[in-house]
């Protein structure tokens, strides 16, 4: 690896967008970007990468490619939705350096199905906590506060992430960790509740959770979830000063009292915090892509069936969300009270 790593970004969207920018403008690589959006493409290549929302903005030229480069790389940042990180590894795998790494940016737990296209000492796992959406083509918006999380999967030390931290300091925050699976988990949960009820309500963060009903249902939600990382006897790690999910999503807390409605109060803090916050999977549903919900929900469903432990909510968050996706149902807030009506809750 060379003073000046070679580095491929691929997926242009708000957060491999937003990255690349940073990147570009700092010229702490030498960098491309692939995205197979041709109207992307056509747009950086006229005017740039182009950066603004929280923070300052940025404009800088770069290089972008619409195919595979025929090139070699030391980093190969995975910045897709996770419906497509499968593809996009299995495609460049055979231009990453022998001694280089795919770094997985997705939510969820994707570094497992990277590892098995380009080996686990070749994958790392970065955890981005903050926000980014694009206005239009090569328009790219960092819409909170927030940074990149660095590890492996096996908690070990690894030189190579000494490098990326100094690539990717001129983004954000760039930390490191030896317990990626626990700060996966942790922010699977966070997602599993925001992610899929901003979906389902086709509502902001904010909007949504100002409703009660959609507090207990992420509350249920992250307590499946959390049940699931303790039968795998994964450590929950705190993101970013966050909230604790060993408290706040207890799966043996009381479902009332003092207790519960402090949570809720911590849930409806979250929610005014990121209120503007939209969901991307609920952007790709509109832009007629497969939303990501078997990498959130889905995922939670998979673990707690094979470990024999219920998982309703998050079974019917899924569930509605495949039924929106398909054009069976709408988005719309009235979904939260279907779903607890069926679960056979009350207020």
């Amino acid at each position: 690896m060379g003073t000046n790593p070679k580095v491929l970004i691929i997926g242009c969207g708000g957060i491999g967008g937003t990255i690349a920018t940073h990147l570009a403008a700092a010229k702490t690589c030498d960098l491309t970007v692939l995205s197979t959006n041709i109207d992307v493409v056509a747009a950086v290549q006229k005017h740039g990468f182009r950066l603004s929302g929280f923070g300052p903005s940025i404009e800088a030229q770069g290089t972008i490619v619409s195919e595979i480069p025929d090139d070699t790389f030391d980093f190969i940042l995975l910045a897709t939705q996770p419906p497509q990180v499968e593809d996009a590894a299995r495609n460049a795998v055979h231009t990453l350096a022998e001694n280089g790494a795919m770094v997985v940016l997705q939510n969820g737990l994707c570094e497992d199905r990277v590892a098995k296209i380009c080996g686990s000492d070749r994958t790392l796992g970065g955890i981005v906590t903050f926000g980014g959406s694009t206005d239009g083509p090569g328009e790219f918006r960092r819409t909170s506060r927030g940074g990149i999380l660095l590890g492996r999967m096996d908690g070990k030390d690894d030189p190579r992430i000494d490098v990326l931290v100094k690539i990717l300091d001129p983004v954000a925050d760039i930390g490191q960790t030896h317990n990626l699976l626990g700060a996966r988990f942790s922010k699977l949960a966070m997602n599993c509740s925001v992610s899929s009820l901003g979906t389902v309500a086709g509502l902001r963060l904010g909007e949504a959770l100002s409703n009660p009903v959609a507090r207990n249902l992420a509350l249920g939600i992250m307590r499946e979830a959390v049940a699931v990382s303790r039968a795998e006897a994964v450590t929950l790690e705190r993101l970013n000063g966050t909230f604790d999910l060993n408290w706040l999503a207890d799966p043996d807390a009381q479902t009332k009292g003092v207790g519960h409605w402090a949570r809720h109060l911590v849930v409806m803090g979250a929610g005014i915090k990121y209120r503007k916050l939209r969901s991307s999977m609920l952007r790709a549903i509109e832009k007629g892509r497969p939303p990501a919900i078997e990498f959130l929900n889905g995922e939670i469903v998979t673990r707690g069936t094979e470990h024999g432990i219920p998982v309703p909510v998050n079974q019917a968050v899924r569930d509605l969300v495949h039924q929106i996706a398909n054009g069976e149902t709408s988005p719309s807030p009235s979904h939260f009270d279907a779903i607890w009506e069926n679960l056979g809750q009350g207020e």
